[in-house]
């Protein structure tokens, strides 16, 4: 039994080690750093001069969380909802090759691509004015908030997308197609059986999506313009500009402890669903 126990501790030590080495260490040392000087005494003036800073960031970025994250559950859902109850197979299998394109592309490659279609002499506003529905002057540039909601739904709705149908199909097909004979509506099915059900996956996936968006700079830096942006550019702003590790991982800590409850949901999830809670 005794060499059982060693010969797995041996099988997990190099998986251990890795998660100590690339992801323990550094987020102690970021929280260590938030909340220390140079010398080495706690302090809390980072954090302070983060706050005098940058609080409309961090709002900024908790409103395009939000935002984003609303939108992307609405159409995961529904495009979730259209695969698994629509009965036109064809159109179920464009909509899954479509849906699922943005899952192979970078992040920066998304915002490249998004900052030349939205831009107001981009691809969008260009289509418009060919088909003679807006003049040249009556372009709008969609760079900004808007843009930077736009290209996060866009990129993570083929993740969500998949973890809810998934979730969808994993269901016993035997009490929609009861639902069915008893007359029950693809909406009544939807809301009154399947959503209860999954409520737990859509949670993970937008917990999944959330630290995404909140971890991304690549987004805000090229399709934002300017003040209010994201926490992200003003961590690599306070490194890149003035060498200021001290600020950037006080906001590093701020968006630590947006994440913390979510982390805590999903890990919860996963506990549950393996049966240790």
């Amino acid at each position: 039994m005794r060499q059982t126990t060693s010969h797995n501790l041996w099988l997990v030590a190099p998986a251990a080690l890795m998660v100590g080495i690339f992801f323990l260490y550094p987020l102690c040392f970021s929280l260590y750093s938030a909340v220390t000087t140079d010398q080495g005494g706690f302090t809390l003036i980072h954090l302070h001069k983060a706050f005098e800073l940058y609080s409309k960031d961090m709002l900024f970025t908790v409103f395009i969380v939000l935002i984003s994250v609303s939108i992307l559950a609405v159409l995961s859902i529904s495009i979730a909802a259209l695969i698994t109850l629509s009965p036109f197979r064809v159109l179920v299998g464009l909509l899954g090759f479509l849906y699922r394109l943005p899952l192979f592309i970078p992040f920066i490659v998304t915002a490249q691509m998004m900052r030349t279609f939205l831009a107001k002499n981009g691809l969008m506003n260009n289509a418009f004015i060919e088909a003679g529905l807006l003049t040249p002057m009556e372009t709008v540039s969609f760079l900004g908030w808007t843009g930077i909601i736009i290209t996060f739904v866009w990129k993570q709705m083929a993740f969500s997308t998949l973890l809810i149908s998934g979730a969808m199909a994993a269901l016993d097909d035997s009490q929609i197609r009861a639902a069915r004979n008893l007359g029950a509506s693809r909406f009544r099915i939807l809301f009154q059986i399947i959503l209860p059900q999954i409520t737990p996956s859509i949670g993970v996936a937008m917990v999944l999506s959330t630290v995404t968006i909140m971890s991304v700079l690549s987004v805000p830096l090229m399709i934002g313009t300017g003040s209010p942006t994201m926490m992200t550019a003003d961590m690599a702003f306070r490194i890149n500009s003035y060498g200021d590790y001290h600020v950037a991982n006080a906001l590093g800590l701020v968006s630590y402890a947006i994440c913390a409850g979510l982390a805590w949901f999903y890990l919860r999830q996963n506990l549950k669903e393996k049966g240790a809670v």
